[in-house]
Protein backbone atom coordinates (compact mmCIF):
# COMPACT_ATOMS: atom_id res chain seq x y z
CA UNK A 1 0.00 0.00 0.00
CA UNK A 2 1.21 3.27 -0.90
CA UNK A 3 0.60 6.74 0.64
CA UNK A 4 0.08 9.51 -0.79
CA UNK A 5 2.57 12.18 0.41
CA UNK A 6 2.25 16.00 -0.26
CA UNK A 7 5.36 16.99 -2.67
CA UNK A 8 8.36 18.87 -1.14
CA UNK A 9 8.48 22.54 -1.32
CA UNK A 10 11.84 23.87 -2.73
CA UNK A 11 11.92 26.48 -0.22
CA UNK A 12 15.15 28.08 -1.85
CA UNK A 13 13.09 29.97 -4.81
CA UNK A 14 10.28 32.05 -2.74
CA UNK A 15 12.72 34.91 -0.51
CA UNK A 16 16.20 35.16 -1.17
CA UNK A 17 18.31 36.98 1.04
CA UNK A 18 20.92 38.94 -0.19
CA UNK A 19 24.87 38.88 -0.15
CA UNK A 20 24.32 42.11 1.48
CA UNK A 21 22.64 41.20 4.49
CA UNK A 22 24.82 38.36 4.94
CA UNK A 23 27.52 40.35 5.36
CA UNK A 24 25.41 42.81 7.95
CA UNK A 25 24.57 39.80 10.05
CA UNK A 26 28.01 38.78 10.07
CA UNK A 27 29.34 42.41 10.88
CA UNK A 28 26.19 42.34 13.80
CA UNK A 29 27.34 38.74 14.58
CA UNK A 30 31.32 39.64 14.50
CA UNK A 31 32.20 36.97 11.91
CA UNK A 32 34.33 36.77 9.31
CA UNK A 33 32.48 34.82 6.49
CA UNK A 34 34.39 34.44 3.11
CA UNK A 35 32.68 34.39 -0.14
CA UNK A 36 31.98 29.96 -0.03
CA UNK A 37 30.37 30.79 3.90
CA UNK A 38 28.49 34.15 2.58
CA UNK A 39 26.86 32.17 -0.08
CA UNK A 40 26.12 28.83 1.60
CA UNK A 41 24.67 30.84 4.52
CA UNK A 42 22.64 33.11 2.29
CA UNK A 43 21.41 29.81 0.80
CA UNK A 44 20.47 28.32 3.94
CA UNK A 45 18.73 31.62 5.50
CA UNK A 46 16.41 32.03 2.72
CA UNK A 47 15.24 28.10 3.07
CA UNK A 48 14.67 28.83 6.67
CA UNK A 49 12.70 31.76 5.93
CA UNK A 50 10.76 30.55 2.98
CA UNK A 51 9.82 27.47 5.01
CA UNK A 52 8.89 29.70 8.67
CA UNK A 53 6.94 31.71 5.80
CA UNK A 54 4.97 28.48 4.32
CA UNK A 55 3.62 28.26 8.09
CA UNK A 56 1.19 31.28 7.01
CA UNK A 57 -0.81 28.87 4.94
CA UNK A 58 -1.37 26.88 7.63
CA UNK A 59 -5.38 27.74 9.05
CA UNK A 60 -5.09 29.04 12.36
CA UNK A 61 -8.89 30.06 12.35
CA UNK A 62 -10.68 29.45 15.85
CA UNK A 63 -6.93 28.42 17.81
CA UNK A 64 -6.06 30.15 20.61
CA UNK A 65 -2.39 31.79 20.63
CA UNK A 66 -0.31 29.77 23.11
CA UNK A 67 3.04 30.69 24.98
CA UNK A 68 3.61 26.83 25.88
CA UNK A 69 2.50 23.48 23.75
CA UNK A 70 2.08 22.66 27.40
CA UNK A 71 0.03 24.28 30.23
CA UNK A 72 2.71 25.10 32.87
CA UNK A 73 2.55 25.74 36.24
CA UNK A 74 4.30 28.45 38.28
CA UNK A 75 6.94 26.72 40.21
CA UNK A 76 7.82 29.26 42.50
CA UNK A 77 6.90 29.99 45.96
CA UNK A 78 4.52 32.79 46.40
CA UNK A 79 6.08 36.20 47.34
CA UNK A 80 5.51 36.26 50.94
CA UNK A 81 7.68 39.57 52.70
CA UNK A 82 9.90 38.69 55.34
CA UNK A 83 12.12 40.64 57.87
CA UNK A 84 15.36 41.36 56.24
CA UNK A 85 18.53 40.22 58.21
CA UNK A 86 19.63 44.22 59.30
CA UNK A 87 22.72 46.03 58.34
CA UNK A 88 25.52 44.42 60.90
CA UNK A 89 24.21 41.26 59.67
CA UNK A 90 24.79 42.09 55.88
CA UNK A 91 28.10 43.65 56.16
CA UNK A 92 29.71 41.27 59.16
CA UNK A 93 31.95 39.60 56.25
CA UNK A 94 32.21 42.63 54.19
CA UNK A 95 36.43 43.71 53.74
CA UNK A 96 35.39 47.19 54.10
CA UNK A 97 32.54 49.72 54.93
CA UNK A 98 31.49 52.89 55.92
CA UNK A 99 28.81 53.19 57.96
CA UNK A 100 26.02 50.92 56.50
CA UNK A 101 27.59 50.81 52.77
CA UNK A 102 29.97 48.32 51.69
CA UNK A 103 33.04 50.31 50.78
CA UNK A 104 34.88 49.73 47.41
CA UNK A 105 37.71 50.57 45.12
CA UNK A 106 36.40 53.46 43.15
CA UNK A 107 35.33 52.30 39.43
CA UNK A 108 35.27 55.99 37.53
CA UNK A 109 38.52 58.23 37.52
Amino acid sequence: MGQNKAPEKDYQTIMSITRTEIEHVARLARLTLNDDEQELFATQMSAILNYAESLNELDTDGILPTAHAVPVENAFRPDVAHASIGIDKALHNAPDRVETFFKVPPVIE
